[in-house]
């Protein structure tokens, strides 16, 4: 019968034996950035848009300008890409290279920012330039417009947070930002040409123009489509956008700021249900906060109108696209 003694010797080296290849056995490295959009399929347009936009490279490696090569990446995933129509991959052409580049980068910035940081009111900078706010509504947290759905994602060149919608900076104020999508510098084909004939019809480009000591605006935007609609509705065809010029100048001109307000620029997730303001002096409806947006009704119209693009964030302001002219 084995003493005591040497029992507990026997059980040690057992244990010891058994422990081994726990202690043998190395952590599988972290994947950088890249690689987890490349690895997780609900990224799968991320990825594509990373590859087009020209970053995949940069954030497969360390951040050579953060002392711990570390880069935060707000990544959206399908379903964020899925609201502005863009389902895949080939969907992601119909934005220009330059565009697509700068809003990538409009989702990242340097260092470490862990989730515990992002608080009601917080800031936070991006490699495009424009900062980026945390607003908190409710439990939820949202950065600009978009919903943060999980934080402190470990790569092993930074860390990941996960978001339901794409976000958007131009980088320029009101009026440059309606003329980039006039010109198609946004998207390859042109957008909000009307809104930005009826602009300068009415001659209020100076007014949305980013000055020193100018106030900041919330901006609903209607597309050309809303403007066609519009001209059925009137019985007056807008058929390229110098047809505004048909119209009224006060008209236009009345409806314009009926789209403006002077509230410092506002998210979805900043607008509460009820009215508003605009520079017209005709209150807007907001309709309830639901799916991360509100809608917007003008007293003159029958139906409320829906974001298209919502949140993207200009120098002097915020513009959300609408899919309907505002009416006083």
């Amino acid at each position: 019968m084995l003493s005591v003694k040497k029992y507990l010797l026997l059980s040690g080296l057992i244990a010891a034996l058994w422990s081994l290849p726990a202690c043998q056995k190395e952590e599988a490295p972290l994947p950088s950035i890249a690689a987890i959009a490349v690895t997780n399929p609900d990224f799968s347009t991320l990825e594509d848009a990373a590859v087009l936009g020209g970053v995949a490279a940069v954030l497969s490696n360390p951040n050579p300008n953060d002392p711990q090569g570390a880069y935060t990446v707000f990544a959206p995933n399908n379903a964020a890409f899925a609201r502005l129509g863009l389902n895949s991959g080939a969907d992601l052409r119909v934005l220009q290279p330059a565009f697509l580049t700068s809003t990538l980068l409009y989702h990242v910035s340097g260092g470490n920012l862990r989730g515990d940081r992002l608080t009601n009111g917080a800031s936070s900078a991006s490699a495009l330039g424009p900062t980026r706010r945390v607003v908190v509504r409710g439990s939820d947290r949202y950065l600009n417009g978009s919903k943060i759905l999980a934080t402190d994602v470990a790569a092993s060149n930074g860390t990941v947070h996960v978001i339901d919608k794409v976000l958007l900076a131009t980088g320029a104020d009101i009026v440059q930002s309606a003329l980039a999508l006039r010109d198609a510098k946004v998207f390859v084909g042109p957008e909000l040409s009307f809104l930005v004939e009826a602009v300068l019809y009415a001659e209020l480009a100076d007014a949305l123009t980013a000055k020193p000591g100018s106030p900041s605006f919330t901006v609903f935007a209607p597309t050309d489509a809303a403007f066609r609609q519009l001209g059925q509705d009137l019985g007056v065809p807008l058929k390229v956008p110098a047809d505004i010029r048909k119209l009224p100048k006060d008209v236009v001109t009345n409806v314009l700021l009926n789209h403006v307000v002077a509230d410092g620029g506002k998210f979805n997730p900043e607008m509460n249900a009820g009215s508003i303001m605009p520079l017209g002096g005709t209150p807007l409806t907001i309709g309830a906060f639901a799916n991360g947006v509100v809608t917007v009704r003008g007293k003159g119209n029958d139906a409320a109108a829906n974001m298209v693009i919502p949140d993207v964030q200009t120098t002097n302001g915020v513009v959300h696209v609408i899919d309907r002219v505002l009416l006083p």
